[in-house]
């Protein structure tokens, strides 16, 4: 998952990463340690196809609906076709095109091997869910469902049910593979699976009887296939579960929700020796970390004891004893944002989470340095590591069962009854040594949070909130709450309910945690309550009993379109910048008005329906009749994977390029404004391409530029008279900025920064849009001064943020982030349409 910096320990202990200098048996050399943060993995440029985008915007969330149904739930697979170009066939591990084949071998072993198709990848590919657990008639199966729904809904009766005690198989979920040249837990987890399902030993049979183990074969196929840590979106899945972009994660997420494990072991590589979670501080404030910490330490020790009981050694076999980051480390392996697959676990119930990282390296370059034999050494070693840590898991399983349970009801109870969360402590958590002070984080949760109704932006924020399985209800009339009074149809989220961790996770600002730590390993703010674009209250105070409120389960639609006149789209939100693209690609003669808002004639009114009704946007009556005519807008861009599908969201037409695109000759003509961020140094480009770069822009044509790379690019070719300050690296987070100019007109107060940049000594005709606010314009997150003092969020308050001129629009935050900041994605679509129309004036 992560690599980190080493630093003094508790106690000092060495530590061989991933790029460990340890010159393993037949290896011919090592590679260098890799960066803490994967600023390449975000910042690399994007070369997705947009069929992958497609897949991934219209893919539906589908949970398990037939939970009632007894096991084995078989069903025959048709293979894939045999792909000899698969990345797994090389390290000797199973290629995605023979996992079906084996998954009906598996099934027809016996009654215990389940197999369901859980969704499909970005690319396309299935994603197999297998649970393998005794057989349950249909009877048993609706008795093992009303009782995870009363630990859920009812956790002070589950406390107290004798059923669930004697009963509840306990829910343990394998997920492997996310990264998708990771990949040695799919073989262990099939190797697992074979051996369960043919066992006669008492042991297994009573495992299987008290657990429902689920094992999610493969969480990127992509991946596993083209050998990528991403996916076929260009997506790291492992940092998605805050915005659920990707298909891939929006199938895990239906996983926790509906079989709410227990315990779940998420398997990665690597790091040598295994690195076994729980991990260093900071930690996510909005878990009960207590229950957490306990359950997973005493897992981890277990973990360790198996792996290293394997008998590789430093010597013989280049592999290094297993270590646990919150027992062995500092800080630089942290838990504190709900991105990572166990923290976002964590909300769901699961007690006992642990990212994995198997030791030996086979990926990157090294793939393609080391002999095939090491290669397959390694991964046979890495299987094995994987294995050890599966089984003993399933063993604390078998043992803990009864306790593990016991926790997540506390974690469900503590929920809905709004109990204080329990600072961790050598008292509180007896058996975890070395607890101290700089462990101790928790929050005062607020009574409730009430988002107004009728915005688009309200609308899919309450539809993710529901998405994750938070609970929200709607005002039946006017709502009084906390001295203040409320309109009717505003949502309400009662924090008293037994996921408001993950409620709370979405929707608070979070917290400044700069002087918490050195150094965050990713990002350290994310709110959703301050960057999707909509007005979210927190309450702390007051009583919804009586309160006129009923649940919803999916947000009121918004969709309008005035009965009379000409029609005004506002073009603050992604949707609103969806809905003119489609417009546009239909013919439709929209005109830009003075406010930056687009103005649709009356006599398009049945297609601004349709597009209302298709992306849930207001078209208002008005009178204004526009200025210079809006066109189609095609866009060249250089950006990362997440800028290139939150452009493909808002409906651009996009022709990925790059340095490499450039140089291999590419038709200017086809596009109309180019957006750069990543990926194209024009000092690389051939003298042909440069020029034919140049002649574009010197033609009129626009440039939108995100960053240093960006900037670069546009002080290049003399298109705007502006300084980038490049600040912290290491800092990202959330940040108040002050909007004040026609591109950021109607975009939130609050923007993302991940390595912030901003900009001085502007020139003649360079107008600021965008500031950073003054003060301390961080809200939540990391972000430090470096050491000479320079670059911290002090240097940037009152600085420009984005700045524009007539050829030139130039952004220092990050408001495509990871298809997260929703509500700062209109700032690009506005500079977009107004930098593609700059060559007719």
């Amino acid at each position: 998952m992560h690599t980190t910096r080493t630093v003094p320990a508790r106690p000092v202990l060495l530590i061989a990463l991933t790029g460990s200098l340890l010159l393993t048996p037949n290896s011919a050399s090592a590679d260098p340690e890799p960066p803490t943060r994967e600023s390449a993995g975000d910042h690399g440029v994007a070369r997705a196809p947009e069929s992958a985008t497609r897949r991934a915007l219209t893919a539906p969330t589908t949970g398990f609906t037939d939970t009632t149904r007894g096991y084995p739930r078989e069903q025959v697979l048709t293979p894939d076709p045999v792909n000899p170009a698969d990345k797994s066939v090389k390290l000797g591990l199973t290629p995605y095109h023979a996992i079906a084949p084996r998954l009906n071998a598996l099934q027809g072993l016996g009654d215990q091997v389940s197999v369901e198709v859980a969704g499909r990848s970005a690319g396309g590919h299935r994603l197999y869910l297998v649970t393998v657990t005794a057989p349950e008639t249909t009877a048993q199966a609706r008795a093992q469902e009303r009782m995870r729904e009363l630990i859920e809904n009812a956790p002070a009766s589950a406390a107290k049910s004798r059923e669930i005690k004697a009963g509840y198989k306990a829910p343990v979920f394998f997920n492997n593979n996310i990264h998708g040249n990771e990949w040695e837990g799919t073989d262990a987890s099939l190797k697992i699976i074979e051996q369960l399902a043919t066992a006669k030993d008492a042991r297994t049979k009573s495992l299987l009887a008290h657990s429902r183990l689920y094992f999610n074969i493969t969480a990127n196929p992509d991946g596993r296939i083209a050998g990528t840590r991403a996916n076929a979106g260009g997506f790291d899945l492992n940092r998605d579960f805050v915005t659920a972009s990707q298909p891939e994660v929006r199938a895990m997420r239906q996983i926790e929700i509906d079989k709410q494990p227990a315990v779940m072991l998420d398997l990665h590589g690597y790091v040598n020796g295994t690195l076994i979670e729980p991990t260093t501080p900071p930690h996510g404030e909005n878990y009960e970390y207590d229950l957490f910490l306990k359950n997973t330490y005493a897992n981890a020790l277990g973990m360790e004891s198996a792996v290293n009981g394997l008998g590789y050694t430093p010597a013989k076999d280049g592999v290094e004893p297993a270590q646990i980051p919150f027992r062995d480390q500092e800080e630089g392996w942290d838990d504190w944002p709900p991105i990572f697959t166990p923290q976002y676990a964590a909300f769901h119930g699961t007690v006992a989470a642990h990212t994995v990282e198997i030791p030996l390296a086979v990926n990157n370059s090294l793939y393609e340095s080391l002999p095939v034999a090491e290669l397959r050494r390694r991964s046979a070693i890495n299987t094995a590591v994987a294995g050890a840590a599966i089984r003993a898991t399933l063993g604390f399983v078998q043992e803990k069962r009864t306790s593990l349970i016991a926790d997540q009801i506390e974690v469900f109870r503590r929920g809905a009854t709004g109990a204080t969360q329990v600072p961790v402590s050598e008292e509180t958590v007896p058996g975890v040594p070395g607890i101290g002070p700089e462990d101790v984080y928790t929050t005062d949760f607020p009574r409730a949070y009430v988002i107004p109704s009728g915005s688009t932006a309200a609308a899919r924020l309450v539809d993710h909130l529901l998405a994750n399985d938070v609970r929200v209800s709607r005002a039946s009339r006017d709502l009084r709450l906390g001295g203040r009074t409320y309109p009717k149809g505003s949502y309400v989220v009662d924090m008293r309910q037994p996921k408001r961790g993950l409620a709370n996770v979405l929707l608070a600002d979070g917290r400044d945690i700069s002087d918490k730590v050195s150094v965050m390993y990713d990002i350290s703010g994310w709110s959703l309550g301050r960057l999707w674009g909509a007005t979210v209250t927190p309450v702390t105070s007051g009583s919804l009993a009586g309160a006129p409120l009923r649940r919803v389960e999916a947000a009121a639609h918004v969709g309008h379109v005035a009965p009379r006149g000409d029609l005004r789209l506002r073009l603050t939100d992604p949707q609103e910048i969806a809905a003119l693209n489609s417009l546009l690609r239909q013919g439709v003669p929209v005109r830009r008005a003075s406010d930056g808002s687009a103005i649709v004639p009356a006599s398009a009114r049945n297609l601004a329906a349709e597009a209302a009704r298709t992306y849930d946007v207001v078209f208002d009556a008005t009178r204004q009749t526009g200025t210079a005519a809006l066109h189609r807008t095609r866009v060249a861009a250089a950006v990362t994977p997440g800028e290139l599908f939150a452009l493909r969201e808002m409906n651009f037409e996009v022709t990925p390029v790059s340095t490499a695109v450039l140089n291999a000759g590419f038709d200017w003509s086809s596009v109309d404004v180019v957006f750069v961020s990543a990926g194209l140094d024009r000092d690389a480009l051939t003298t042909g391409a440069r020029t034919a770069l140049d002649a574009f822009l010197g033609a009129g044509h626009g440039l939108v530029g995100r960053g240093v790379t960006g900037a670069e690019l546009s002080a290049a070719t003399g298109l705007l008279a502006a300084k980038p300050v490049e600040g912290n690296g290491d800092a990202n987070g959330v940040v108040r900025v002050v909007n004040s100019g026609p591109v950021t007109a109607g975009a939130p107060d609050h923007g993302f920064v991940y390595a912030p940049v901003w900009f001085t000594d502007l020139g003649p005709g360079v107008r600021v849009e965008q500031s950073y606010a003054t003060g301390s314009p961080l809200v939540s997150g990391h972000w430090r001064p470096l050491p000479d003092g320079s670059g911290g969020p002090a240097a940037a308050a009152g600085q420009a943020s984005v700045v524009s001129g007539q050829r030139a629009v130039l952004f220092g935050t990050e408001p495509l982030f990871r298809d997260h900041p929703k509500g700062e994605f209109a700032q690009v679509g506005r500079a977009l349409f107004t930098m593609a129309h700059a060559s007719s004036g």
